[in-house]
């Protein structure tokens, strides 16, 4: 059997700068609007969420913006994280394409999210914050920020959704072993939680409540501020080392892609392998086709709206233009926790809508089989959100098979499935079922749109 093929950067060869996109955008992002008077934000407005640097990330129009020399120390733990040729996988698929993936799952705590969440954790401790407070999902993110936390001497109070918070409690006791305190959300510890339990005591809970509450709780205590594991642009920022590396490594491996894949919930993870590649291909230098792949189950890309939206579903974040699906809409409670939001981030969905990126959404069931096939080819259990950049993978990588053409596919495993295997083995016990929304459905979740003058 043809062995797996692994290209290693040194630690002289790490990034020292983030890429920003928004210096190569053809045309700029809406602004971003206050949640009460619709009118423009301002930093002063952020500032009681936020520490300064990262705002002025936010909306910073430089192409690199530096690392930090703290941060690179803590990313030589794992970065740069390995590029590999999957050809076991190509063989098993019996396809003249050649399938490249990011391994990010090699980070201290399994995923992509330390990224941004040893930056986050350092630009806080810089202007003497002493909590932070944040949501999850998965808790992918919740783990993240729960040791970058303990790195910088920080408390950190996850808000994580309940159907995760039962799912996987392994997760939970990753973040406790790194000192936060994880709160079953929606909670009865905020006015914002107690609200939806008591018009929905049995809900699932969703990002949006969870970021609710993990809001609150910041801009009521002079102490705290909030930490986001996705969506904004600082964040999508921090995550471009990913990108950045593996244009490093493909050079090693004499190609370049012609497709690029990753899977998206917040869009993170997303803009970390791809970003790097939209911006060459807005610089005219380049043509890859770049694909974002979401849950049926939650398709804010394929059916959401492109409009201004909140955040959260208390509505005490900012109003960003984004695909959405309605700051109310509750998923189904899918094992892809960290793909369960409502929105897509501003900068994911401004470039969608300016055509540079293809969007699709795919069933989990389809999904977990996919990444049970790769995990018999390459050894790595995916991460239920990866196994969807796995499957659109694996299915252009069969379509090269039909057309005879030689593509170059890389895709970004943002993080391994060994915490994840409760759902590895309700798959494997027929306990998983396909969601998706009827046009009726979407309809509902957004009519509460906000009216925007």
């Amino acid at each position: 059997m043809t062995s797996t093929v692994k290209y290693l950067l040194t630690e002289d060869q790490m990034p020292t700068a983030w890429y920003n996109i928004q210096a190569d955008l053809p045309a700029p992002l809406a602004p971003v609007l206050h949640p009460a008077t619709h009118q423009l934000i301002g930093p002063a407005d952020l500032a009681v969420l936020f520490p300064m640097e990262l705002i002025k990330q936010e909306v910073s129009q430089e192409r690199s913006i530096e690392i930090p020399e703290e941060v690179q120390q803590i990313y030589r733990q794992w970065r740069p994280s390995p590029l590999y040729r999957a050809r076991r996988l190509e063989q098993a698929l019996d396809t003249p394409a050649k399938i490249y993936y990011k391994y990010e799952g090699v980070s201290s705590t399994g995923s992509h999210k330390p990224n941004t969440a040893v930056a986050q954790a350092y630009y806080n401790k810089q202007e003497g914050v002493k909590r932070l407070s944040t949501e999850t999902g998965a808790g992918q993110w919740g783990s993240a920020l729960a040791a970058a936390g303990a790195m910088f001497g920080l408390e950190v109070l996850v808000y994580m959704v309940r159907v995760s918070y039962a799912q996987k409690p392994y997760r939970r006791a990753l973040m406790e072993a790194y000192g936060a305190r994880v709160v079953a959300s929606p909670s009865t510890e905020t006015a914002s939680g107690r609200a939806v339990l008591a018009e929905h005591p049995n809900t699932t809970g969703s990002l949006g409540i969870a970021i609710s509450e993990a809001v609150e709780v910041a801009a009521q205590a002079g102490d705290t501020r909030y930490a986001l594991g996705s969506v904004l642009n600082h964040v999508l920022l921090h995550q471009t080392v990913i990108g950045l590396e593996a244009l490093k490594q493909l050079e090693m491996a004499g190609d370049y892609p012609d497709i690029v894949i990753g899977c998206t919930g917040g869009g993170s993870n997303f803009a970390g392998i791809a970003f790097p590649f939209i911006g060459a291909n807005m610089r005219g230098e380049t043509n890859t086709r770049i694909i974002a792949v979401e849950p049926q189950a939650c398709p804010s890309l394929t059916r959401g709206q492109f409009t201004y939206d909140f955040g959260d579903t208390a509505h005490f974040t900012p109003l960003v233009k984004m695909y959405t699906l309605g700051s109310t809409f509750v998923p189904e409670g899918i094992h892809a926790g960290g793909l369960r939001y409502h929105g897509m981030a501003p900068l994911v969905s401004h470039i969608a809508d300016l055509g540079h990126l293809e969007a699709r959404a795919e069933h989990q069931l389809e999904c977990f089989a996919a990444g049970v096939q790769f995990a018999r080819c390459e050894g790595i259990l995916p991460a239920p959100e990866a196994n969807h950049a796995v499957k659109t993978t694996i299915d252009e990588a069969l379509r090269c098979k039909e057309t005879g053409e030689s593509k170059v596919i890389l895709f970004n495993l943002c993080g391994h499935g060994n915490f994840d295997l409760q759902a590895y083995m309700d798959y494997h016990a027929g306990k998983l079922q396909n969601t998706a929304y009827s046009q009726e459905e979407v309809a509902m979740a957004l009519a509460g749109l906000p009216v925007i003058a």
